[in-house]
């Protein structure tokens, strides 16, 4: 991980200032909070890493199946043949 320090109005390039460059400013530096402004191209998907896990934790529940459904499923099956 690289560590940068910044002031407000200061910037980070990341890309070698080709077009599909990421450039990341500091807006704003209020206390313990840091407002932050995204330049990337539409092709380059922009996500808060919270959200990012909330949604595979979401992704993974409702790709499992609750177990009581998997044992009627296989009771089903069994009594078929």
């Amino acid at each position: 991980m690289l560590v940068l320090s910044r002031r407000v109005g200061e910037s980070v390039v990341i890309g070698e200032g080709t077009p599909d460059a990421v450039t990341v400013t500091v807006l704003e530096v209020r206390g313990d909070v840091v407002r932050i402004g995204i330049d990337a191209p539409r092709s380059v998907a922009v996500h808060r890493a919270e959200l990012l896990a909330e949604l595979a934790d979401a992704n993974a529940e409702a790709a499992s199946p609750p177990a009581d459904a998997v044992a009627s499923l296989t009771e089903a099956l069994r009594s078929r043949q």
